[in-house]
């Protein structure tokens, strides 16, 4: 069973608590907070604390979620070893593996519906890096 950092903000607390309970019984996770959506959070906080940890070892995978993704992408790419990718669709996540290497996926909660949500970390978790070509782009990040 593959293990999972996964972190929201407060807007995106109920889509990380359905990905949770949708994939429990495929994955591993390890929630890094916060643990209620009743309390307005900074988004970059809950970004950086997951990245520090999916930073230590090159299998691991991050989901972060918040109201549009874009935002746990801006603060999880200032990290080395960090490639954070906004997923909306099963094609642009399929690629942001494929010839990106991502390693953390970040939805927004306010734009995806819960079932392309699920797809999207299905389609991140079963796609490997293609490497070739690819590789010496992603080592210049």
């Amino acid at each position: 069973m593959k293990k999972i950092f996964i972190s929201s903000d407060h807007a995106g607390f109920n889509l990380k608590e359905q990905i949770k309970k949708n994939f429990s019984k495929k994955y591993k996770f390890q929630d890094l907070g916060p643990n209620n959506s009743l309390i307005s959070v900074n988004y970059p906080d809950y970004a950086h604390k997951l990245c520090k940890k999916v930073s230590k070892n090159s299998s691991n995978i991050g989901i972060l979620v918040c109201g549009s993704g874009v935002g746990m992408s801006m603060a999880a790419n200032r990290h080395k070893k960090i490639r954070a990718a906004v997923c909306y669709s099963l094609k642009n996540t399929k690629l942001s593996r494929l010839h990106n290497n991502a390693n953390i996926i970040t939805l927004g909660a306010r734009l995806t519906k819960k079932n392309t949500a699920f797809k999207c970390i299905e389609a991140f978790m079963n796609t490997k890096f293609e490497g070739g070509r690819h590789k010496k782009r992603v080592d210049k990040i």
